[in-house]
């Protein structure tokens, strides 16, 4: 079996938050409009939020918590 296929199989459900929040945010950057950019950047930072929470990682809860007030607030101004 693939060693990619082995870690596929250890991944629960705070590792896949993890990684649909690093699809989101690093798809975010690829948006020319800066609107969507902004919501999808959002959506990323509350899956980190909530992988954050998960796992105990203040770094991860603020930083996310952070950048989802500041997207927020860009996004209503």
């Amino acid at each position: 079996m693939c060693c990619y296929l082995k870690l596929f199989k250890r991944l629960n459900k705070m590792g896949v938050l993890g990684f649909i929040g690093m699809g989101l945010v690093i798809g975010s950057f690829l948006t020319k409009n800066i609107k969507t950019l902004r919501i999808v950047n959002a959506l990323g930072c509350v899956m980190f939020l909530a992988h954050g929470l998960m796992i105990g990682d203040l770094a991860t809860i603020a930083t996310n918590g952070g950048l989802l007030a500041i997207n927020g607030y860009r996004l209503v101004a």
